[in-house]
């Protein structure tokens, strides 16, 4: 029962990360409304499995680059709260990676969500 106990703890503290995340990070809560916008016009659309798993795979991504991103800030905050160009340097790789991902995210729902739409749309 204890290993139970631990890994619901284990949970709870990642359920609140997530919870920080949103809270704390202007660009997570920008990243749930492209979520919730895409997961509506998914449905709205009546999208397939695979459409939907790689819009799943494609949110999960960024959700994650951006709780990753933002976990790194903070120690680096931490460890070096003065001005550090080699600190800075790392939070802009780290940032860049976020952009990259959220990128390929829209490139693919563009490609899945625009044919779809247009015909919609269209007709």
């Amino acid at each position: 029962m204890r290993g139970l106990r631990g890994r619901a703890a284990s949970v709870a503290h990642a359920l609140g990360g997530i919870a920080r995340l949103l809270r704390s990070e202007p660009n997570a809560r920008i990243h749930a409304g492209a979520t919730l916008s895409v997961l509506a016009l998914g449905l709205w659309l009546g999208l397939g499995r695979l459409e939907w798993a790689a819009l799943a795979l494609a949110i999960g991504l960024v959700w994650s680059a951006e709780a990753l991103n933002s976990a790194f800030e903070a120690l680096c905050d931490a460890v070096r709260p003065e001005p550090d160009p080699r600190v800075a340097r790392a939070k802009d790789l780290a940032a860049g990676g976020v952009l990259l991902a959220a990128l390929a995210a829209t490139a693919l729902g563009a490609l899945l969500l625009g044919p779809p739409l247009a015909a919609r749309l269209a007709g």
